[in-house]
């Protein structure tokens, strides 16, 4: 078939980054992103031109998944922090503002995209062998005996996202239920190959944040009638009740057209045959003496009826969700056939209950081993839930990643103050070797020094909101924010209370420098030993990966040399 219209030749753009539109799209992005860091960060409306769907957020994860961007540039910058929020599930504002600061700082520079590049990758290195020493002063061992700093991690992200609406005592009731429901799912006993559990989020929209609360084991939601009376299950002992999972559909449906032909004798009834499989297949499972029967699909009317008559449970459209988790608790292996059926799939649970939530009804599958949780998360409305579910979700990811690797980085812009502070000393006192291995010279490098801490400080100015003056002491190189309406000769430490992170007081005695661009900083202290109550804090393994995203990413894009474009 010939073509209507002609193939049009792809469209070629030498030096991207020269171009206006670029920078433009680039600060504009920079921008919005800032505009909803931190607790009091804007919130963003977001949704389509022809309407549907509106979510309010301040999250990246939600932001850049429904935000459209057309330039490469801006695609290969999105993806990446993409990338590494779906790995790491927290820091993807802090990877994308830092991203657009590095490419904006660098390109003012007079200096070559690949000096610039060897010598950000060699201040990587520094920033990264600092976070792993034991000298590194804005990082916390995680005592997993000691709740206050797990309480810390979560409360800190909760309040970082202002959408969920949440006060001081919702904050607090709900960081409470996220580590009992993390605390929940770690194995009782010590393994060689210990597997976490899993906790499964159960939706209550329409009621008080107060109202959410963890269960051990499943919570499967069902229709009211189906047990309005307390269930009479059937057990093999006190505590045990046997159990079936079915991951095929049991409601007696016949082949599809798609499947093929299906020849039979005129005098055969497939539904009567199929149904009558069924029964025998409820036969087996009741002189199995199994009590429960879960089923990730539908089940046929007359077996739910035969199972209730030999008192066994039956629950249908469980849904593909809850297969893993229950698996997991039960020890019972999905069923996939309804034609053979070995007694090695059961598995065994210790008990089973119905449970009420505002007008949701839900049986209750309670395990032997509380590997397995339900978090039933309560929320005025659906978009401060959708909002809220993210956040715990986050929450509940940061604890697994700390269980791998215990630390933590104290949050609220001093980790990165912090660390520009000993970026810049650092850089100031290096040898005439460490010039000569990344090929520049030591004006270059520390031109692109100071641009990447003004990088890092550009993260940390993003928690002001308000037009107030942004600090950073002189002892331990730690962020402070002034309120709005002070003028600059005022007297700093009357003026402040707690650093960023809530840490350092001002009561000591600490000298103050205004966060704009210098060279040399004095060299910085580790923070003194104190109780960790109500210390912000971020997680170790998603801000390290965030900062060298985001350095990777900026020397990616600062090595392009040219795009070509499809135009068809």
């Amino acid at each position: 078939m010939s073509r209507l219209e002609a193939k049009k030749p792809s469209l070629f753009i030498s030096e991207p980054l020269t171009e206006d539109t670029v920078s433009q799209s680039l600060s504009l992005l920079s921008r919005i992103l800032k505009s909803c860091y931190g607790p009091a960060g804007g919130l963003k409306q977001l949704h389509n031109g022809a309407g549907g769907y509106v979510c309010v957020t301040s999250q990246s994860s939600a932001i850049l998944s429904r935000l459209s961007v057309s330039h490469p540039v801006l695609k290969v910058l999105t993806a990446s922090v993409q990338n590494h929020v779906s790995r790491f599930s927290d820091c993807g504002l802090f990877t994308a503002i830092l991203c657009c600061s590095l490419v904006e700082n660098f390109r003012s520079l007079n200096v070559a995209s690949c000096t610039a590049i060897k010598i950000s990758k060699h201040l990587l290195t520094l920033c990264t062998d600092y976070f792993r020493s034991e000298a590194c002063g804005c990082r916390v061992s995680v005592d997993f005996s000691n709740l206050e700093i797990l309480l810390c991690l979560v409360r800190s992200i909760l309040t970082s996202k202002p959408a969920c609406m949440l006060n001081k005592a919702e904050v607090d009731h709900l960081t409470m239920l996220i580590v009992k429901a993390f605390m929940l799912t770690v194995p009782c006993h010590a393994e060689t190959k210990a597997v976490l559990g899993k906790c499964v989020t159960v939706p209550v929209k329409g009621r008080r944040v107060l109202d959410s609360a963890v269960l051990p084991g499943l919570l499967i939601e069902t229709p009211e009638i189906q047990f309005a009376k307390p269930p009479a299950v059937k057990r093999i002992s006190s505590d045990t009740v046997k159990m079936a999972l079915f991951c095929v559909s049991m409601s007696g449906d016949l082949f599809s057209p798609e499947e093929g032909t299906v020849t039979v004798h005129h005098s055969i009834s497939l539904e009567l045959s199929e149904l009558n499989q069924l029964l025998d297949l409820g036969k087996q499972l009741v002189d199995d003496e199994v009590g429960l029967v879960v089923c990730q699909k539908v089940i046929h009317p007359s077996l739910k009826q035969y199972l209730k008559e030999n008192h066994v449970i039956a629950v249908d459209r469980a849904g593909l969700a809850v297969m893993e988790p229950l698996s997991q608790m039960s020890g019972s292996k999905p069923i996939a056939s309804i034609y053979s059926l070995s007694p090695s799939c059961y598995g065994s649970l210790k008990d089973v209950c119905t449970k009420s939530f505002g007008s949701k009804h839900f049986v209750h599958l309670i395990p032997n081993d509380t590997a397995v949780c339900s978090l039933i998360l309560c929320n005025r409305n659906e978009t401060t839930w959708d909002e809220l579910k993210r956040a715990c979700e986050t929450a509940e990811h940061v604890l697994r990643l700390t269980i791998k690797e215990p630390l933590a980085l104290l949050g609220g812009g001093c980790t990165e103050t912090h660390l520009a502070s000993y970026i810049r000393h650092k850089s100031c006192s290096l040898s005439s070797s460490s010039f000569e291995d990344a090929d520049c010279s030591q004006t270059q490098y520390q031109l692109i020094a100071d641009a990447f801490c003004r990088s890092l400080e550009s993260v940390a100015c993003s928690l002001s909101h308000d037009d107030g003056e942004i600090l950073t002491d002189m002892v331990y190189g730690h962020c402070w924010l002034v309120p709005s309406g002070f003028p600059s000769v005022s007297n700093w430490s009357d003026l402040l209370s707690k650093c960023g992170c809530g840490v350092n007081s001002s009561t000591q005695n600490l000298g103050w420098r205004l966060l704009r661009p210098i060279f040399g900083s004095p060299p910085v202290q580790s923070c003194p030993k104190k109780p960790v109550d109500f210390v912000t804090l971020d997680c170790f393994a998603a801000k390290c990966s965030g900062l060298q995203v985001a350095v990777e990413t900026a020397n990616l894009i600062l090595d392009l040399s040219c795009i070509i474009e499809d135009q068809n």
